[in-house]
């Protein structure tokens, strides 16, 4: 018995093929049909010799040489791998595109990486977007791509939401430094450098040159560098760089983050935090970052009801999980 039609044939032969190997009593095929199905993305439910088919995730798929997957644990990683580059910069590309996002995105991973040092890596998060938004992506991709600044796309089968397109650019990451790059922003110089000089410092786990400053952890204010760096309560995601280490040891970002805001107040929370009663590490924002930022393209593609409620959303999660640690607050007085 199925429901949740339409059930991809492959799906729905394993499964009836997996009901004949249970009543034959071949428990390894069962197991190994059952794997097949859960790999495609189908929960298969038994109901004594019944059984029905719930979809569990978006499946893996593959078209003209490309995979696109269906969760981010289908991504194959490369944590377990020595960081052989100092940085690798991620970039999600989600929403309708069009021309005028492809040229954003260009415009922004060439100046990203024009002037990074050798080997500094880009890997592109291509979320739910459809062929051709996928096609004008790899294209502009390979427009600033070379041997030495190389840059991989990474494409979704349906749209999982920031979070999840965040980890799954961890995932591929081979730098030493994960750097967070909003296609909205427009490198002018080397953002590297600066980030990875703030980052040499141990005590501060995440830089960038747009902080959020907080007394309360309810209400929050930007502020940004002016000749010093300054400490902050986090770090926004237009332009934020930690280190890969701590992304493994801190890590996965909350998939629940669907939508871009706020998450970035919750993961600075997240690297930041040594546990209560201990010294929280540092947000730093740095300054003379040469880096232009608009508008996300997140923010005006989405009704201002519903950037209002999804943002709220995150908020009472980011609150669930932090809303007692004001040790983590650095008010807009901080020095």
């Amino acid at each position: 018995m199925t429901r949740n039609a339409p059930i991809p044939p492959a799906v729905l032969a394993a499964a009836r093929a997996r009901s004949e190997a249970r009543r034959a009593h071949d428990w390894p095929t069962a197991d190994r049909l059952r794997a097949e199905i859960e790999a495609a993305g189908w929960r298969v439910i038994d109901s004594g010799t019944e059984f029905r088919l719930e979809p569990t995730h978006p499946p893996d798929t593959e078209a003209a040489g490309t995979t696109r997957y269906g969760r981010t644990e289908s991504v194959p990683r490369r944590l377990e791998e020595p960081a052989d580059r100092p940085a690798t910069i991620v970039v999600v590309v989600a929403g309708e595109l069009g021309a005028e996002g492809a040229r954003e995105l260009e415009r922004s991973l060439a100046g990203a990486l024009g002037e990074a040092p050798p080997n500094v890596d880009a890997v592109v998060v291509v979320d739910g977007l459809a062929d051709d938004g996928l096609a004008a992506v790899q294209g502009a991709v390979a427009s600033v791509a070379r041997d030495d600044r190389q840059a991989e796309v990474v494409a979704t089968s349906a749209v999982l939401g920031q979070a999840a397109a965040l980890n799954i650019g961890i995932r591929r990451s081979r730098g030493e430094l994960v750097i967070v790059l909003d296609p909205s922003v427009v490198a002018r110089g080397n953002v590297v450098v600066p980030l990875a000089a703030a980052l040499g410092d141990p005590t501060v786990a995440i830089a960038g040159p747009f902080g959020l400053v907080s007394a309360d952890l309810r209400r929050f204010e930007e502020v940004a560098a002016s000749g010093t760096a300054r400490e902050a309560a986090s770090i926004q995601g237009y332009l934020m760089a930690f280190r890969r280490a701590d992304a493994v040891a801190r890590g996965p970002l909350d998939e629940g983050f669907r939508y871009y805001r706020n998450l970035d107040i919750w993961w600075s929370f997240v690297l930041r935090d040594e546990g209560q009663g201990r010294l929280p590490r540092r947000a730093l924002v740095v300054p003379d970052v040469p880096a232009r930022r608009g508008e996300p393209r997140a923010w005006t593609a989405t009704p201002e009801a519903e950037r209002e409620r999804l943002s709220k959303r995150n908020f009472y999660r980011l609150l669930d999980r932090f809303r007692t640690r004001l040790d983590l607050a650095v008010g807009p007085s901080s020095d």
